[in-house]
């Protein structure tokens, strides 16, 4: 039954395995106690599919019986007594709640190595549990220790072409992509998914798995092309071989429907959205995290169109279940009010953004410290706010904060890092200071070029600030040449009716025919 269950579970059957979980723990409590290593074993069971539901509350609470149980039964160094510690570290890091995760983490894996060794799976699988926590506190450099060292002693014991490598191959690759490092997690993403081809087979989960991690690096580099044709890839596959309703299918989908949305394809991406929202909703429910982010995937969309009310309910929707399941200040829930900020900031609704800007940031800066990513962004967020309004001082003075933090964080050539001072700098063009403005358009779109290539989105769209400042600055020529060649990339790039080029068209025929009327 256990067995059955389990398959069930692989499959999204939430309800089935859940059901034949709980026949199989209270029966091997009627029959073997409460404190059998099998009875524990079941508990477990049944706590992960709790916690694959998004229901925390209720995994976390058997995960601790389970763990209690086990170190006065087995022990503390007892490897079940350590899996169950890990497994409750796992569900304290899905509830943000880094610090217990990291405590529970660090002490696990200290107790595998001189339990198991350093070689052992079950110590390295600690060593990149442990890694992913600090990665999702903003450590990049601390997670990219552990997991080089995870991926060299599984290739050394496992081999290369081991899953449990391979897994790890994909997470440090995630760790370059969270620090603006395409190249290297490209090189790593290719080399997992030509590997998992060939072991595991084109249609093996792990294989679309991975075949989605290098189609999110495209992404990210702006290679929409690439990135569409892998999603396309993947999906398709999925809903083969595991259904059209299986939790992979529904991620490749909402994947695939990102990119869309990236090449301002809405349409396209809204009916995708719908139909991944629908099918979580029957599959899986309404509160379920997987939901939950369709629905904001959804709201994001129709915000992107103006459909400000339709974004609006979806966006209230989204951020009130998350209140009431995981918490005010749950990483996720800071995400929904942020949404909803910037869907009021988009409506000029000022004083409604400022007050959920202002919380978001707040309540980051407690929980993950001034100098993570996500507080910095929170920031930059309330100054855009500021700068809305004219409200220049307050917006420069957090910008300039953003910047410099991001610098020192993150790096000069870190995606995030340039956002920040093309911030600041339009913030120095709103104010008519042109010259100041233009000292870091320009270094923007060098760095931009030379990091992310010179016909990337970023680097596109800091050629576009650039030819606008120029213009205000009177460089008529230069501005001119420097949109018209933008233009051309862009058309390249994005299509012909991406909402960035029929702006910067009508732009530049604007000039053009001003320009030659001066002429005249």
């Amino acid at each position: 039954m256990a067995d059955l269950a389990s398959t069930y579970r692989s499959q999204g059957r939430w309800e089935e395995a859940e059901q034949l979980f709980v026949q199989v723990m209270e029966t091997r409590k009627t029959k073997l106690g409460v404190d059998h290593p099998d009875t524990l074993t079941s508990m477990v069971d049944l706590a992960s599919t709790y916690r694959r539901q998004g229901r925390w509350k209720e995994a976390e609470q058997l995960f601790v019986q389970a763990m209690e149980t086990s170190k006065i039964k087995l022990g503390v160094g007892h490897p079940n007594t350590l899996k169950s510690m890990a497994n409750l570290a796992s569900t304290y890091r899905n509830q943000g709640r880094w610090k217990e995760a990291e405590q529970l983490e660090l002490q696990v894996m200290e107790s595998s190595k001189t339990k198991l060794g350093v070689g052992h799976p079950s110590t390295l699988k600690n060593m990149a549990n442990l890694a992913s926590t600090y990665r999702s506190q903003g450590r990049w450099e601390e997670a990219e220790q552990l997991f080089v060292q995870v991926m060299k002693t599984s290739k050394t014991k496992l081999g290369e072409d081991h899953p449990s490598t391979l897994s790890t191959m994909h997470e440090l690759a995630s760790t370059y992509w969270n620090q603006g490092r395409w190249e290297e997690a490209e090189q790593l993403n290719v080399r997992a998914m030509e590997t998992s081809k060939i072991k595991l087979g084109v249609d093996h989960p792990n294989t679309l798995t991975s075949m989605a991690n290098l189609a999110s690096t495209y992404r990210s580099q702006g290679r929409w092309k690439e990135a569409e044709q892998l999603f396309v890839q993947a999906m398709e596959t999925s809903k083969i071989k595991l259904g059209v309703g299986h939790p992979n299918t529904l991620k490749s989908m909402a994947n695939l429907a990102s990119t869309y949305r990236n090449q301002g394809r809405w349409k396209e991406a809204e009916q995708l959205e719908l139909q991944v929202m629908e099918s979580s909703k029957t599959k899986l429910g309404v509160g379920h995290p997987s939901t939950l982010k369709s629905m904001a995937n959804l709201a994001s969309t129709y915000r992107s169109q103006g459909r400000w009310e339709e974004a609006e309910q979806l966006d209230v929707q989204v951020m009130e279940t998350r209140k009431t399941k995981l918490g005010v200040d749950h990483p996720d829930m800071l995400k929904s009010m942020a949404n909803l900020a910037s869907m009021y900031r988009m409506q000029s609704r000022w004083e409604e953004a400022e007050q959920l800007f202002v919380q978001v940031m707040e309540t980051r800066k407690t929980k993950l410290g001034v100098d993570h990513p996500d507080t910095l962004s929170s920031m930059a967020n309330l100054a855009s706010t500021y700068r809305r309004q004219g409200r220049w001082e307050e917006a420069e003075q957090l910008f300039v904060q953003v910047m410099k933090t991001s610098k020192t964080k993150l790096g000069v050539g870190h995606p995030s890092t340039l956002k920040s001072m093309t911030n600041l700098a339009s913030t120095y063009r709103n104010q008519g200071r042109w010259e100041e403005a233009e000292q870091l358009f320009v270094q923007v779109m060098k760095t931009s070029k030379t990091k992310l290539g010179e016909d990337h989105p970023s680097t596109l769209s800091a050629m576009t600030d650039l030819a606008f400042t120029w213009k205000s600055l009177g460089h008529d020529a230069q501005a001119i040449d420097l949109l018209r060649n933008c233009l051309a990339k862009q058309r390249q790039k994005l299509g012909l009716n991406h909402p960035h080029i029929l702006s910067n068209s009508r732009t530049l025929l604007v000039w053009e025919t001003d320009n030659l009327n001066i002429s005249s």
